[in-house]
């Protein structure tokens, strides 16, 4: 079996020659270090940061088969996003700066820490008509033909290959900010709801371009990241009511086009979410992040059936301990693995402290897990 036929048995519950060994990307501290140790040639630091062409030559040295969140996309982000630039120096040693989603950020030179969100950009109509709603408008202008090519050379060498669906709720979240969002909701109720099906339209008309290239895709995927630790950043009743009916739509013409893996990157506490996802076409969690409340698709199983299946589960942080605890860690997988409907992956990109070692001796393991 090739890993386009591993992925679609695995994924109908049929049971492949071995699991494959995929990941969620690698943080640029790994990637430097390993050049640091040998590991890899710093050519490879010339390359753009998570580029798949960068990801591909640390796959085949480690082992790994393919990267899940690797998927070929006609943008659905800001066209143009704004001009990063610093707009003040301040005194603490932090700079202020416009980000390329309209959203103000303090950062210091040299920090690997996620920037202080300060101001937005979009804080009312007037902001949205003038800075976004342009900006979140399909163009044929968004449809990139070398980013099918590159798909279609990946289909070629055996790879699945995904096609990005884009972020129903996750980047007005990022072009609002949380309490900008919040506070939306109670405010201008008829604006936020301009704003999802701005999105939602957008979405859609880019996946529809890409599709009526005829190229036929193994999965598609959406990105939302709008949970933390202790649940989603807005009710689970908003949620579904804004964003419902896109993914709907969405996947329902992913369906005519024979696209039945259909997966949505979430980070943190998403159980409540679930039904919202699984009645609306999305049946594959990932990255199943395992954090302080121990996801696992076990539960799920238990209580939506055969119908919820995943990619992810695999706490990354282990990478960076010895061969026991990968052991541990397999073990405590295998009897999700064999159920099938699931593949484990690393519950995130690989930290700056995983080994190089360790993560080849993972990659070993997890082909034998069925």
């Amino acid at each position: 079996m090739n890993n386009r036929e591993r992925l679609h048995a695995i994924m109908n519950y049929e049971k492949p020659d071995r699991m494959p060994a995929v990941h969620f990307g690698f943080t640029p501290e790994v990637v430097e270090k390993w050049v640091r140790e040998g590991h890899v040639s710093k050519d490879i630091l010339d390359l753009e940061e998570y580029s798949f062409e960068a990801e591909a030559i640390l796959s085949e040295k480690l082992g790994f088969d393919f990267g899940w969140h690797a998927n070929r996309i006609t943008t659905t982000e800001l066209f143009p996003f704004f001009e990063e630039k610093v707009v003040e120096h301040l005194d603490n040693g932090f700079d202020k700066y416009l980000n390329c989603d309209g959203v103000f950020v303090l950062q210091r030179t040299g920090a690997k820490s996620i920037p202080t969100e300060v101001d937005h950009l979009l804080t009312d109509r007037d902001s949205w008509e003038k800075h976004y709603l342009p900006r979140l408008t399909y163009t044929e202008e968004r449809f990139s033909q070398a980013e099918l090519e590159y798909a279609k050379t990946e289909q070629a060498k055996g790879l699945p290959i995904g096609l990005h669906c884009g972020s129903l709720c996750g980047r007005i979240r990022d072009y609002l900010g949380i309490v900008g969002l919040s506070y939306l909701m109670a405010d201008d109720e008829e604006l936020l709801e301009e704003m999802f099906r701005t999105v939602g339209d957008l979405c859609y008309h880019s996946v529809k371009r890409t599709l009526e290239t005829g190229v036929q895709f193994d999965y598609a995927h959406f990105w939302e990241d709008v949970c933390y630790k202790n649940g989603p950043l807005l009710s689970p009743v908003m949620f579904e009511e804004y964003t419902a009916p896109y993914y709907k739509k969405i996947t329902d013409l992913l369906n005519t086009h024979h696209i039945s893996i259909i997966s949505v990157d979430c980070d943190g506490l998403v159980d409540s979410l679930l039904p919202a996802w699984l009645e609306n076409g999305v049946n594959t969690m990932f990255p199943i992040e395992v954090g302080t409340w121990d996801a696992s698709i076990s539960p799920w199983r238990a209580k939506y059936g055969k119908q919820v299946k995943g990619i992810g589960g695999m706490r990354k942080h282990l990478l960076s301990l010895d061969y026991a605890a990968i052991d541990e860690e397999i073990q405590r997988l295998k009897p999700m693995a064999e159920e099938l409907g699931y593949i484990p992956c690393p519950d995130h990109r690989i930290p700056e402290d995983a080994k190089w070692e360790i993560v080849q001796y993972y990659c070993e393991r997890v082909k034998d897990i069925v």
